[in-house]
């Protein structure tokens, strides 16, 4: 089952990548709706580990993806009016948001133990990967400078989700 989760998010870390090998990357209308999805994708696992975790560790960070994430769609919405930029649907996002029912489906399935290692296996592996796409495509594509400086700020807080996954992922083998 671990395998499955970690293709899954592999296929995320692709897709998200994929603007890397053309000349061009994304536009800004298409960066908006990519932050938007990526997101959602986070608070939808979140919502599920805050429900169906088996220990305290695993439910207060899936309320934290939840929390945060659903921060970050709100001012990447807000910052998206005020530019009048309407977030474009592209394969990179489409992938996402299939990728990230998989997965949701593949962790309704599992309980105790099970669901906690594969939720944070699966964030561990999700959030190494928005941020490669956030180093490698998405900030150096974003035309807007206001639209790269809002995805620069929010940053810092998925290397903290990242690293708190990876302590969490780290207790979870004890």
């Amino acid at each position: 089952m671990r395998k499955l989760f970690l293709v899954a998010s592999f296929l995320a870390s692709l897709a998200l990548t994929s603007y890397a090998q053309k000349e061009k990357g994304p536009s800004d209308a298409e960066i908006a709706h990519i932050v938007v999805t990526a997101n959602q994708v986070d608070i939808d696992a979140g919502k599920l580990a805050e429900k169906q975790g088996s220990g305290k560790a695993v439910k207060d960070f899936g309320k934290q993806m939840v929390t945060d994430h659903t921060a970050v769609n709100k001012q990447a919405t807000e910052l998206a009016k005020k530019l009048k930029v309407k977030p474009e649907d592209n394969k990179t996002s489409a992938d996402l948001k299939k990728g990230g029912e998989e997965n949701v489906a593949k962790l309704r399935k599992l309980k105790g133990k099970e669901f906690d290692k594969a939720y944070v296996d699966n964030e561990v592996t999700y959030h190494q990967a928005v941020l490669d796409a956030v180093d490698k495509t998405l900030i150096p594509s974003a035309q807007n400078a206001e639209l790269k400086a809002l995805i620069e700020k929010v940053r810092p807080a998925f290397v903290a989700h990242l690293d708190h996954a990876k302590k969490l992922q780290a207790d979870l083998g004890k």
